[in-house]
C-alpha cells in the first residue's frame, strides 16, 4: 500500500481543505509533512464548483511538494456529507451437502462478497463494508467464525456508501488536478482512526465530528462501527446566528465568534462590556452580552441535536466514551455545555496512534490544538497502512511463500470435502 515510499491523504472539508504526505523508509514512517488551505467549491461536503475546487487541490500539492521534497502523483481522498448513508445487507452461503465443515479464510470472504453484491446498486458505490457479525447454523453474534464448524455461514455486513455521482464527480477533480486518487475513505471512519486507540476496543464508544456545516456521529461497539448518521449543521450555525441576529456581514460574525465567543451564563458579562464593530464606515458597539446569549443558545441547540441522534440508537448509560473533534469545540464553554446536555463526560480527540502521535508532538506547527486541522489526514494515512480491509476481522491472510499457498490451499480443500 505504500507507494514510492510516500503516502499522500487529502482532506477536502466544507470550511478548509487539508493535506499531509508520510515519509517511510523500509516501511517505518520516517517524517509527515502538512498543510491546508482555506476551501473554495464544496458545499455541505458536496462539490458545486469542480473548477474553483481543481484550482485550490493543485495550489496546495504544489505547495506540500514544496515543503517535503516528494514528487506527489498519487493520493488518498475523504469524502463526507449528506450523500454518505449507510445499510445491512445480510447473505448466507453453503458449506457443505453433508456433515459439517471448518470455516475458512476463502468461506469468510465468499459470503462478505455475496453480500456486498445483495447490497450494491447501480446509483450507489459502496465505501467501506463493515462485518457487523456472523451466524453459523443457529448460533449467532459470532465475531469470527474461522476454524469453527458448521453447515452453513450468514453474515450481516454494515455498508458505508455514497452517491455514485458525487464519487465520480471527486474523482473527477483529482483527476484534472494531475493526481491518481488510490482510494476513497469516509471521513468519520478515517479520522476515528487516529483518535481511538487500543484500549477502546471494548464496550461502547462515541465519535464526534463537528464540521463546519455538518456533524458526524460514528457509534463504535467493541471496536466496530454499529451505526452512524450525519447531521445537517455544524459550527457555521453559529456564525449564521450572530450574522442574522445583530445583521452584520458573516465574515464579521465569524471574526466575533472566534474572538468573543464565549457559551456559558451571559448574565455573568457586564452590561458595559462592548464589541466595537466597524458597520458603513461607523463603529457600531455590539453588547458583549448578547453575542454570549446567542452563541449558548446556537451550542445547546446543537448538542441536543446530537443527544436526540445518540438517544434513537442506544440507551446513555450504556455510552463508556464519547470523544468530540472539530473546530468549535475550541469555543470557550462548549465542552462544558455538552457534557450538561448529554449527561455524560466529553473529552476532545488527540492523535494516539503510536506511530504518528511522536511526529505531531515534534511538530510546532501542530501545537496547541492545530492538529485539529490534520486528523482526517493523519486517519487517512493510518487507514492506508492497516494490512486489511475497514472492518474485517482478524483472520489468516494469505501466505507469500508458495509451498504454504499451496499447503493451505491443499488443508481448505480437505476440510471442504472430508
Amino acid at each position: 500500500m505504500i507507494n514510492n515510499n510516500y503516502i499522500c491523504a487529502l482532506d477536502i472539508g466544507s470550511s478548509k481543505i487539508a493535506a499531509s504526505v508520510a515519509l517511510f523508509n523500509k516501511k517505518r514512517l520516517t517524517n509527515v509533512f502538512f498543510d491546508y488551505a482555506p476551501i473554495r467549491g464544496v458545499k455541505e461536503g458536496a462539490i458545486v464548483d469542480a473548477i474553483e475546487l481543481v484550482g485550490v487541490i493543485t495550489k496546495l500539492l504544489k505547495s506540500l511538494k514544496a515543503k517535503s521534497g516528494i514528487n506527489i502523483k498519487s493520493l488518498y481522498a475523504n469524502i463526507s456529507g449528506l450523500d454518505i448513508d449507510t445499510k445491512h445487507s445480510r447473505a448466507i452461503i453453503p458449506l457443505v451437502e453433508r456433515g459439517n465443515k471448518v470455516i475458512t479464510v476463502s468461506d469468510i470472504q465468499r459470503v462478505i462478497e455475496q453480500a456486498r453484491i445483495l447490497g450494491s446498486n447501480l446509483e450507489e458505490e459502496i465505501i467501506h463494508e463493515v462485518p457487523s457479525g456472523y451466524t453459523i447454523d443457529s448460533k449467532s453474534n459470532i465475531a469470527n467464525p474461522l476454524g469453527l464448524y458448521s453447515h452453513k455461514l450468514e453474515v450481516d455486513l454494515y455498508l458505508v456508501y455514497g452517491k455514485l455521482s458525487s464519487i465520480q464527480s471527486l474523482s473527477r477533480v483529482i483527476s484534472q488536478s494531475g493526481y491518481d486518487m488510490k482510494d476513497l475513505f469516509f471521513s468519520g471512519l478515517a479520522t476515528s482512526k487516529v483518535v481511538f486507540n487500543e484500549g477502546l476496543k471494548e464496550g461502547t464508544h462515541i465519535f464526534c465530528d463537528i464540521g463546519s456545516d455538518i456533524t458526524e456521529i460514528l457509534i463504535f461497539n467493541d471496536g466496530v462501527l454499529r451505526d452512524m448518521e450525519i447531521l445537517n449543521i455544524g459550527g457555521d450555525y453559529f456564525t449564521k446566528q450572530i450574522s442574522d441576529v445583530l445583521k452584520i456581514p458573516v465574515e464579521l460574525a465569524e471574526e466575533i465568534k472566534r474572538s468573543y465567543g464565549v457559551i456559558g451564563d451571559a448574565e455573568r458579562i457586564g452590561e458595559e462590556k462592548e464589541i466595537l464593530v466597524k458597520k458603513s464606515n461607523l463603529y457600531k458597539p455590539i453588547k458583549q452580552k448578547l453575542v454570549s446569549q446567542i452563541i449558548t443558545s446556537s451550542a445547546q441547540l446543537i448538542c441536543s441535536s446530537i443527544k436526540e441522534s445518540i438517544e434513537k440508537r442506544i440507551p446513555a448509560f450504556e455510552v463508556r466514551d464519547f470523544t468530540v473533534v472539530g473546530r468549535t469545540i475550541l469555543l470557550e464553554g462548549f465542552i462544558e455545555t455538552m457534557e450538561t446536555i448529554l449527561s455524560m463526560p466529553v473529552k476532545m480527540g488527540r492523535v494516539s496512534n503510536s506511530e504518528i502521535a511522536p511526529f505531531v508532538q515534534e511538530n510546532d506547527s501542530l501545537s496547541g490544538q492545530k492538529y485539529l486541522t490534520y486528523l482526517t489526514c493523519l486517519g487517512m494515512i493510518c487507514k492506508s497502512l492497516e494490512k486489511g480491509p475497514l472492518g474485517v476481522l482478524p483472520i489468516q491472510q494469505p501466505a507469500k511463500n508458495l509451498f504454504v499457498k499451496t499447503l493451505n490451499r491443499f488443508k481448505e480443500a480437505y476440510q471442504e470435502y472430508f
